[in-house]
């Protein structure tokens, strides 16, 4: 046992002899090799920083918080608490036979849309056949009572129904205005309607008190009566009458399927022109009518009582700006009347000659963070800007021009998606011939090689 522990530890000290001088040359030998032939060692990549943090936008300034423009509305149990629409424009005691819906889309601004709506039923519009298409993209929000003044999404479900006695729709989810009016073509083939009237949610339309004639019809007695002249088989096949352009609109439903209903791909701006030039080409006539003065705005009077009355001067409260009451027994165009023209054609300037564009009601509210389906405002606003501006270049792919007028370029409804972009410009034209020269060429010569190269099936059968 002690010869082997002996020998082990002997194989030991002979391995360590063996293996120092070794180590010592070698050792000597790289101090001597210079630096410049000796493999670097690169470090590694320093250890990862804190990440980058979000760099904010700038902050706008927030506008004031609004004011409901219908103070007695607002306190009001039932529409009897209301004043009363004067005589002359109130709805006829019995419906007229035929039917007259009439919707008015609203995405935001609830003062506007109360303008709207108030101003038709003080021309004497049934409100029964008045249809406000919620299209807010807020489910049931406003019908629960979940969403607050400020928010640019609300909307008085009970004041629309239950005191202005008007109806309400709601759209499954926030649409395009082509998709909206697609929806009004649905409503309106679900209800069995041949035509139906829309108008947009920012504008005024009152009778027009000025208007000439004996006898006196209100805003709604005379588009019933430009819809019964429509209608009549020797006015030929009709698609639409605009009063005040668009501002209010008479459709015929078949006319709007007969093409396929609104181009969803152009969503917002174009779209209407693309929709009229093709009805159009269709050979549908598209006329303008007159039934009321018609103002577009974005702004709102102070108080909507202003378009009941029609004494001789109004009263108002110096506390809250609503109205008290009125000077004077009502009267046709009377000076309360020619009052309110004169500040609507003022509204309707500052719209018109806004420095930041005609539109910018749209975003003036702010509020509703935390309420349900809430979006940033300003977010919203640029998603939609950013949307329209899609929606412009997907008219242009579809018929290879920006302008409007295309039946007077030379267009007809099958060149849709088949013209070349800018077709119109010369340098176009010019490539158009070049191509053509070339494909001409091309084919030429495949013609001539199939005349020299023999048939192969020929030779096969020798």
């Amino acid at each position: 046992m002690r010869s082997k522990l002996k020998r082990g530890s002997l194989l030991i000290i002979a391995v360590f002899l063996l293996i120092v001088p070794f180590l010592t040359i070698y050792t000597g030998i790289y101090q001597k090799i210079p630096q410049s032939y000796l493999p670097t060692h690169t470090p590694g990549p320093p250890p990862p920083g804190p990440p980058p943090k979000p760099i904010y936008k700038p902050v706008s300034e927030i506008p004031p918080p609004i004011v409901d423009n219908f103070p007695r509305a607002a306190s009001a149990n039932s529409t009897a608490d209301l004043l009363p629409i004067p005589k002359w424009n109130a709805p006829p005691d019995r419906h007229v036979a035929e039917k007259t819906p009439l919707f008015i889309g609203f995405t935001r601004n609830w003062r506007l849309l109360q303008q709207t709506v108030v101003s038709y039923i003080t021309g004497g519009w049934p409100p029964g056949d008045i249809y406000v298409v919620e299209n807010t993209g807020t489910m049931f929000s406003n019908r629960d009572g979940l969403l607050t003044l400020q928010n640019p999404f609300y909307l008085d479900h009970d004041r629309l129904i239950n005191i202005f006695g008007i109806n309400v729709i709601s759209t499954p989810t926030l649409l395009t205005f082509a998709q909206l009016q697609n929806f009004y073509v649905h409503i309106a083939l679900e209800k069995g309607w041949e035509n139906y009237f829309w108008s947009h949610m920012d504008v005024v339309a009152i009778s027009d008190e000025e208007y000439d004639r004996d006898p006196y019809q209100s805003l709604y007695m005379r588009a019933v009566e430009v819809m019964r002249e429509t209608v009549r088989p020797e006015y030929g096949p009709w698609a639409a009458r605009w009063f005040a352009y668009d501002r209010l609109s008479l459709i015929r439903t078949k006319a709007y399927t007969d093409v396929g209903g609104w181009d969803t791909m152009i969503p917002f701006y174009m779209t209407d022109c693309d929709m009229h030039e093709r009805l159009f080409m269709k050979g549908f006539k598209l006329e303008n009518a007159d039934a009321a003065k018609i103002w577009d705005v974005s702004t709102s009077l102070d108080d909507l009582e202003l378009l009941y009355q029609r004494g001789t001067k109004a009263t108002e409260s110096k506390k809250d700006m609503s109205v008290q009451g009125e000077v004077g027994a009502p009267q046709l165009n009377s000076p309360i009347y020619q009052a309110l023209l004169h500040k609507l054609d003022d509204m309707q300037h500052q719209k018109s000659s806004n420095s930041a564009g005609r539109n910018t009601w749209q975003a003036r509210q702010r509020g509703g963070h935390g309420e349900p389906f809430y979006r940033d405002p300003e977010g919203f606003e640029k998603a939609i800007l950013m949307t329209i501006d899609f929606g412009r270049k997907v008219f242009e792919e579809k018929w290879g021009r920006g302008p409007c007028n295309l039946r007077e370029s030379g267009l007809v409804e099958e060149d849709a998606w088949k013209v070349v972009l800018d077709w119109e410009t010369p340098e176009v034209q010019a490539q158009a011939k070049k191509d053509q020269k070339h494909a001409e060429e091309a084919k030429a010569m495949k013609d001539k090689e199939k005349e020299v190269k023999p048939d192969t099936r020929e030779e096969a059968a020798t």
